[in-house]
């Protein structure tokens, strides 16, 4: 009986792991360049498995003679596929097409993103907001004396007049996998190279690539597959005070 609620538990704090999810992916869907993550869980006994091996020590005793009766976190995965794009008309907008991330310095190191709404700040130094400054090919930051700009497809920055200024750095990754996304929506990771083969559209932003239906979707089976676990384990709390009830008068 008691496993009932090992199985019950786990599985509602799954469920609220993956509408906590599905929460943030709705949240961000105007977001420019963010990407969608999906939850995964897997039995407890099948994460210790991969985590540590199959480590059976009695030979007639094989996986499939135990069970598991709690779920255990998996893994995020991030969805890094291309997205639309969304004409601004700002001139310090910037969408990739392709593989790769803009660069950004965030003063404790490099991180990746595939926004690219930027401002300037006081100094002249191309930012992401808050975040960091953007870095070129070079991995130096980028400083302009002006936001009034012209931009061709490689990425090459220009004035007005026609002056080069500088070339937004385009980096990929031999496996994204290797990537961390950081609380601010960023990306971490080793191994960064330049992209060369990437398509820059000059005020234009990269969409999110969150898909409403779907994620609408997943919220509403969540929340019936939780609410079907919660009165699951008021019926069997029930079940085992009356038990104890009556054991309790024999």
């Amino acid at each position: 009986m008691m496993r009932g609620f090992y199985n019950l538990t786990s599985g509602m704090l799954s469920q609220g792991r993956r509408l906590d999810v599905v929460a943030n992916n709705m949240t961000n869907i105007s977001t420019a360049g963010y990407k969608a993550e999906m939850y995964t869980d897997r039995t407890f006994d099948e994460v210790m498995v991969t985590r540590l091996g199959n480590k059976i020590k009695e030979p007639n005793q094989t996986m499939e003679s135990y069970q598991s009766h709690i779920l255990a976190p998996d893994q995020l995965y991030t969805d890094f596929g291309q997205s639309s794009f969304e004409e601004t008309e700002l001139p310090l907008d910037f969408a990739i097409q392709g593989e790769g991330f803009f660069a950004i310095d965030t003063g404790d190191g490099i991180a990746y993103t595939r926004a690219g709404s930027f401002t300037l700040d006081d100094n002249g130094y191309l930012c992401l907001s808050e975040l960091g400054f953007v870095l070129d090919r070079e991995g130096e930051r980028i400083q302009l004396p002006t936001d009034k700009l012209e931009a061709d497809k490689q990425g090459a920055l220009y004035t007005e007049e026609g002056e080069y200024l500088a070339t937004l750095g385009v980096y990929r990754f031999e496996d994204n996998e290797v990537l961390e996304r950081t609380p601010y929506g960023l990306f971490t990771g080793q191994g960064a190279q330049v992209n060369e083969d990437v398509v820059i559209h000059h005020k234009w932003v990269e969409r999110s690539n969150v898909d409403m239906i779907k994620e609408m979707t997943k919220m509403m089976v969540t929340q019936r597959a939780l609410q079907s676990a919660a009165q699951m384990s008021k019926i069997y709390d029930q079940v085992i005070t009356k038990a104890v009830n009556d054991i309790g008068r024999l």
